[in-house]
């Protein structure tokens, strides 16, 4: 039995979108992801959140589990990355090493930094976790009692403090239509 591929099959790749909580990542990620699905790719969607309660429930905020957390969903990302499956990954991943060794694996992996201030995250934070680190309520928290490690060469840097959602998207689509990872057409 042969079986073709349709002609309209696309590359997998792994759009990692890292920053402090309440950067943007994940709006502006559901964003990307709504145009991808659109535009008819396979698309997946792994925030930090769900991913915690489902697949990482059994670790914490140390650096080890945090380490180990970023190398699950790593291995998720190039299983779905190798299925020609966009993936989007939504993880603070707040240390260099992780995001590189992810990159490594991943292969297929586009580093987008979505950057705004501590004090604009801080605004934006509607869990109150931010109050809550700064109480000493919990520990471990990136960007209060915890470093954040920024990326020194993001693939794509988008300043969530200075531009719109759908700039930042733009800005992601222009760079993968680009570099040939997608066609939007035009």
């Amino acid at each position: 039995m042969v079986i073709q591929l349709a002609t309209d099959q696309h590359k997998g790749f792994t759009l990692w979108f890292t920053g402090l909580s309440g950067s943007g990542k994940t709006t502006i990620a559901i964003e990307a992801e709504r145009i991808f699905r659109e535009q008819g790719y396979k698309v997946e969607r792994l925030d930090g959140d769900e991913v915690r309660d489902y697949l990482c429930r059994d670790l914490g905020f140390s650096r080890e589990d945090r380490d180990e957390n970023i190398r699950r969903v790593s291995y998720l990302a190039k299983l779905l990355t190798r299925n020609e499956v966009i993936t989007i990954c939504c993880f603070v991943s707040p240390y260099r090493k992780a995001r590189e060794e992810a990159r490594e694996l991943i292969k297929d992996f586009i580093e987008v930094f979505v950057n705004a201030p501590l004090e604009v995250c801080e605004k934006r934070d509607v869990k109150g976790l931010y109050v809550k680190a700064r109480a000493g309520q919990i520990l471990q928290f990136t960007g209060i009692s915890d470093p954040y490690e920024q990326p020194e060469a993001p693939d794509i840097e988008l300043r969530t403090d200075l531009f719109t959602k759908e700039d930042c998207v733009e800005q992601i689509m222009d760079f993968l239509n680009q570099r040939k990872y997608i066609n939007l057409g035009g």
